[in-house]
């Protein structure tokens, strides 16, 4: 624990962003996958060190304390309710 203490410690804004990004795209920055154990070693750095350095509500994954559920009735439209489809024109195969 204190090897993973020792590292988080020394991830600095621009480490965590790659990071993030690796995550996100499932690619090292010079293209390489990674594999599921590296994703996962990467969000436990990710998450250790935003409760460290940022404010809950900057926080990857993070919910406010109310539910949109629990409001009062008509006071936050959900996006459902204004949810359009559009549904593309289906091409026909080039003979």
């Amino acid at each position: 624990m204190h090897e993973f203490d020792e590292l988080i410690r020394s991830i600095n804004p621009e480490i965590h962003a790659r990071l993030k990004t690796a995550v996100e795209t499932g690619r090292w920055a010079d293209g390489t996958r990674l594999r599921r154990e590296q994703v996962e070693q990467c969000l436990q750095a990710i998450i250790a060190w935003e409760q460290r350095n940022l404010a809950p509500e900057e926080q990857t994954g993070y919910m406010p304390d109310a539910c949109a559920s629990r409001q009062e009735p008509g006071a936050a439209e959900t996006p459902v309710q204004n949810l359009q489809l559009r549904v593309p024109a289906t091409r026909k195969p080039a003979h």
